[in-house]
């Protein structure tokens, strides 16, 4: 990560948001891992930066993440070797993420003296893998490999690292399928009423969603698909 590709990734994903042909959007690295979080030489100047430069930094970092978690398209994290850092944070930005054989999942912040709360991560891994694990994850720092990511609910489930993207790009192709206003409402849904305060406010979001939707033509094609007779089975 640097302050180049912060920019690049809020652009990227401002593209992808008005991109109307692109209705889910797989999210991995170039190189051996995912994203081993802020580039080591930039990070080297950090104690002769001012304090307005360092919070100008910091304020392009984390809207280059909420940009990736804002995407009203369901993003896939596919993750090999490193999620470290800022990388681990980018991938918690996902919907969901597959984690290939070699994953690492590591909050590493506080091993080099820095909050573990950083780029959304103390927000978002709680949401996924509950108070107490969160707690441990960023207060030691300590890796998390693909199986486990998978038992404590931090990915959705292992992938050999030969056949990651080509999975990765199989479950964009099933979300892809269906009509994307469904898609981006259920999306916009999910990411809502994670934060509702009680379920009466869920229902009447939810409801809003629906009926904005019941008239929608993809919706009344299939219905009437479902509607026709059936051949009877011999």
């Amino acid at each position: 990560m640097t302050a180049e590709m912060f920019g690049e990734l809020t652009e990227a994903a401002e593209r992808l948001r008005l991109d109307d042909g692109v209705r889910a959007v797989v999210l991995t690295g170039a190189g051996a891992g995912f994203c081993a979080g802020y580039d080591l030489d930039a990070a080297a100047a950090f104690p002769t930066a001012g304090t307005a430069e360092l919070l100008a930094l910091q304020d392009t970092a984390w809207r280059a993440l909420h940009a990736v978690y804002a995407l009203p398209k369901p993003v896939i994290a596919a993750v090999r070797g490193p999620a470290a850092g800022g990388g681990f944070s980018l991938s918690l930005a996902a919907d969901m993420r597959l984690a290939g054989t070699s994953a690492r999942f590591q909050a590493v912040f506080v091993r080099i003296g820095l909050s573990g709360g950083d780029l959304g991560a103390s927000w978002l891994l709680p949401r996924l893998v509950g108070t107490g694990l969160a707690a441990e994850l960023l207060y030691t720092g300590r890796p998390v490999l693909a199986d486990e990511a998978v038992r404590i609910g931090l990915a959705n489930r292992v992938v050999d690292d030969a056949e990651l993207a080509t999975e990765a790009v199989e479950l964009a192709g099933q979300i892809a399928a269906h009509a994307p206003l469904a898609v981006q409402l259920t999306k916009r849904s999910l990411r809502a009423n994670i934060d509702a305060p009680a379920l009466l406010g869920a229902l009447e979001l939810e409801s809003r969603a629906q009926v904005a939707l019941l008239r929608e033509p993809a919706t009344t094609e299939a219905i009437d698909r479902l509607r026709r007779p059936r051949p009877s089975p011999d």
